[in-house]
């Protein structure tokens, strides 16, 4: 099979860095395309160059259309707004569009959706294998201890990250919900600030953490009488996330259009 032509947007930064020298180094995988936004430093710039891998003959551009339209797929993490945008360009294109940017709104969700039905998406608020069975197992163990439980989500992430909770701690907030047959959004408590009174029974509580350089910390709490179970996940190394987008692309490559998740993907049990 003719090894499959990926556009990474964000080429310039770290994790568009990070793909393009991820791409170049898979196997059935090429980079077909390098996207920054509009005024970039990088413009025109070889991607390969910028990444430290060497020339690859793919020059960044802030014009997503004629990249799309020779590609196979796309690799996202970017911003919600733009993010909605290129799920339209994907969609025209009929081409695969991995998703990792987190922040999205309901409504941006909805336009997502709508372009799933032309387009082939994988949508996560992580990449890694190591979080995505981490969510498998929340639902499980909130299954199991049931209320007498109580569920605290604790994120860190570097200063520089813009959204919170952050998207992993939602997905895991999430499967914990589902766990006990529950809607997050009813049950949920972001914010603790004066006298707040006792816990809310049965709520979903997040805890942000933002500082330094960290990559990304996760851990679920579960609170009972007398004990505490916490599952947790550490990532190391921002590679992880990329080489999980690239085998997202890869798998969903010969997927009929629809809206898929990492679950899907790693043919794990949500």
């Amino acid at each position: 099979m003719i090894d499959m032509g990926l556009v990474v947007v964000g080429a310039a930064g770290r994790m568009g860095q990070t793909l393009v020298r991820l791409i170049h180094e898979t196997p059935g995988a090429r980079l077909a395309g390098a996207i920054e936004r509009e005024g970039a430093a990088a413009l025109g710039k070889d991607a390969g160059e910028l990444a430290g891998v060497g020339p690859l003959g793919v020059a960044i551009t802030d014009d997503p259309l004629p990249a799309f339209a020779k590609a196979d797929g796309v690799l996202d993490f970017s911003v919600p707004a733009a993010t909605v945008q290129f799920a339209g360009y994907a969609a025209q294109a009929r081409i695969v569009h991995v998703i990792g940017t987190t922040g999205c709104t309901p409504e941006d969700d909805a336009k997502i959706a709508a372009a799933a039905r032309h387009a082939t998406i994988v949508k996560s608020g992580n990449m890694s294998l190591g979080v995505n069975l981490l969510s498998v197992l929340v639902k499980q163990a909130a299954a199991a201890l049931g209320p007498d439980y109580d569920i605290e989500v604790l994120e860190m992430h570097h200063r520089n990250k813009v959204d919170a909770p952050s998207g992993t701690a939602l997905l895991l907030g999430q499967a914990a919900a589902a766990g006990r047959d529950i809607a997050l959004a009813d049950n949920s408590v972001r914010v603790r600030d004066g006298v707040t009174g006792p816990r809310p029974a049965g709520s979903i509580g997040f805890a942000t953490l933002r500082g330094g350089s960290v990559i990304g910390e996760h851990s679920v709490i579960f609170a009972g009488g007398g004990e505490r179970i916490v599952l947790s996940h550490h990532a190391e190394d921002r590679g992880l996330f990329a080489r999980g987008a690239i085998t997202a692309a890869l798998w969903a490559r010969d997927k009929k259009p629809g809206l898929y998740s990492m679950l899907d993907v790693l043919g794990l049990e949500g």
